[in-house]
């Protein structure tokens, strides 16, 4: 299987601008989820009609695996303007339980109550956990158990498919 960044990325793009223009969002709030999130939330910003600067998520604490033996996590930085009666496009690079987005809208919502809130993947996966469903997919895969996506970056972005044992 070849993944091609590119594609997924300009079919996000494409699908965001239109969406945009179909619901009637103006100025709406990207919020890229630490850290893959963000990295396509910027690559994808551009195609939105927003003068707002990029918003950032760190989930950590809303993980449901958080007190999970073992887990070391690496806590960013959240930076988000005031949410109240606006429009969100959370931004994340894989789809695949639904149990990280699950976590975002958590910590959304302790921010304020937006006006809405559309969901961007740049790879959508199978292996939901929760009802949970993107608006925007740049593409969806079918992989085999042992394999992932990676996404590296900043910059330069790259996405790889990893084995594991």
């Amino acid at each position: 299987m070849t993944l091609d960044l590119s594609r997924a990325l300009n079919s996000m793009k494409s699908q965001l601008r239109d969406y945009c223009v179909n619901k009637q969002i103006v100025d709406p709030i990207v919020v890229g989820i630490h850290s893959g999130g963000v990295w396509v939330a910027n690559e994808v910003l551009s195609s939105v009609p927003t003068q707002e600067p990029l918003a950032t998520l760190d989930i950590t604490f809303y993980r449901d695996d958080f007190t999970y033996a073992g887990l070391h996590p690496q806590v960013g930085h959240t930076h988000l303007p005031a949410l109240e009666d606006r429009h969100v496009i959370l931004v994340d690079d894989v789809l695949m339980s639904g149990r990280t987005i699950r976590a975002a809208m958590n910590e959304i919502f302790d921010f304020g109550r937006p006006a809405s809130i559309t969901l961007a993947i740049l790879y959508e996966l199978d292996g939901r956990e929760l009802p949970i469903q993107a608006d925007i997919v740049g593409e969806k895969l079918s992989l085999n158990q042992n394999q992932r996506i990676k996404l590296a970056g900043p910059a330069p972005l790259t996405v790889s498919l990893m084995e594991t044992a």
